[in-house]
């Protein structure tokens, strides 16, 4: 049928109905009122898991001076928007929201700002050619203890992401003073949340496509079982739907492409090929750039290795130090875990390398990857490979605490299969199916989840 065709059987098989004064209404009423409740959620919002405050009209303008990008004046903007959130005038805030968005649309790089001195690779060729990528390391997907470190890397998931949840968009010292040391969780876990949300999503396009994947079959997934993103995803998801293919879906209009969106997802693209870095590194970038760009993308392409070579490399340090050597210091991402490892190496404690760490990246914010992987590094050096104390560390610095902790754990867990993980973090969130917002699947058992993904990797060899 041509699109002519079904108009006019629209025009002519409907015949006219009255509607109530209600009925006119409401539907426009409603409407109205949901993009509202968007345009205040943009200005001033708590994270569901934590109540951590964010604004994410001034994370975008952040993110776009951290990447060296000149704007014109906004504070005075900044302040009036939030004002008038205050008061409930949606009139005016709608004009801010628009000046600043046309503010941020015209900035200009400044070539002489640091930030627009390093390397930022526009293709996954770009990267691949930049990279010595250590030897395939055969292992066996159709073994008994392949399932096994699958299953513990999503508990691993599960357990960091629930651990998590309550301490994400806070400082190491607050946490410190309200919680002491955590070494269980602070409140009642569940499974509800958006770490393993877009992992589910590229499980699903793999499954289906295996190594042949496409950023353009994720991308379906995204729109079809995804109904909703934060921050870089949500733009993402949005330039889907207005029919823009990647990388362009995690460029336009996107000030987030360097957040840790892409960061927190990463895992997954390593346990489908385990001991094939070079390929965890493909699927991930696949990944990435639906919705990140640049170091954004590197985030999710570090995790994705890191898991991959877990399947071979036992030692925790050595995995960390091996893999981060992969990345150029040229690039941001490649600098900040240079950064990183120098400072635990150069003091005794994470609290001591922490401190230095967010002390470079202060003006970052906490969502940020650069803060972000600077956390996982300290966490697995200092961790030495022993969960527990890895959990407590991660917990303990704070920033986007369930994204880092999800990531890291499941490399640990790899490395040392399911009786790593103690039963007090695992058996709460054993007791019902893993519950998302996903369209579907809306609930999943533990296994069902276990056995998708041994599928998926074995269908793909």
């Amino acid at each position: 049928m041509k699109a002519w065709e079904l108009t006019r059987d629209l025009l002519r098989d409907t015949k006219p109905v009255v509607r109530t004064a209600e009925e006119q209404t409401w539907d426009a009423s409603a409407v109205m009122k949901a993009q509202d409740d968007l345009m205040a959620m943009f200005w001033k919002s708590n994270v569901p898991g934590s109540a951590a405050p964010e604004c994410l009209m001034a994370g975008a303008l952040q993110s776009l001076e951290n990447k060296g990008f000149v704007l014109a004046p906004y504070e005075e903007l900044l302040r009036d928007g939030l004002t008038a959130l205050e008061r409930g005038d949606f009139e005016t805030l709608y004009r801010i929201d628009m000046r600043l968005r046309v503010l941020m649309r015209a900035a200009q790089p400044d070539p002489n700002h640091p930030s627009q001195k390093t390397v930022r690779y526009g293709s996954w060729d770009e990267f691949d050619a930049a990279v010595q990528w250590p030897d395939d390391v055969l292992y066996a997907v159709q073994s008994d203890d392949f399932r096994d470190r699958t299953a513990a890397a999503w508990m691993a998931q599960l357990v960091g992401a629930a651990a998590g949840t309550a301490l994400e968009g806070y400082t190491a010292e607050n946490i410190r003073q309200v919680f002491g040391p955590i070494r269980d969780y602070v409140r009642e876990p569940n499974t509800y949340n958006d770490d393993i949300t877009f992992e589910i999503a590229f499980l699903e396009a793999f499954g289906d496509k295996g190594s042949a994947v496409t950023s353009a079959d994720i991308a379906e997934r995204w729109t079809s079982l995804i109904p909703l993103g934060w921050s870089a995803e949500a733009i993402a998801l949005s330039n889907i739907r207005r029919g823009l293919t990647a990388p362009e879906t995690g460029t336009s209009d996107n000030p987030f492409d360097e957040w840790i969106g892409a960061q927190m997802r990463g895992t997954i693209c390593g346990m489908v090929v385990p001991g094939r870095a070079r390929e965890a590194a493909r699927l991930a970038w696949m990944d990435a750039e639906i919705s990140h760009a640049g170091n954004g993308i590197l985030g999710e392409v570090f995790n994705a290795v890191m898991a991959a070579r877990a399947f071979a490399v036992s030692d925790t340090r050595e995995l960390l130090v091996s893999t981060a050597a992969l990345f150029p210091t040229e690039t941001e991402y490649g600098a900040v875990l240079d950064f990183a490892l120098d400072a635990c190496r150069s003091v005794g404690n994470w609290q001591d390398a922490w401190a230095k760490c967010d002390a470079e990246y202060a003006e970052y914010n906490w969502i940020h990857v650069y803060p972000n992987a600077a956390a996982q590094v300290i966490a697995l050096w200092f961790g030495e490979g022993d969960f527990d104390h890895t959990l407590e560390i991660v917990c303990g610095i704070g920033h986007d605490v369930d994204c880092n902790a999800a990531q890291i754990l499941s490399m640990i867990a790899i490395q040392r299969g399911s009786g790593i993980i103690a039963e007090r973090w695992s058996k709460p969130l054993l007791a019902d199916d893993i519950v998302t917002y996903m369209r579907r699947p809306a609930k999943i058992s533990f296994d069902a989840l276990v056995d998708q993904t041994v599928s998926a990797a074995r269908n793909a060899v």
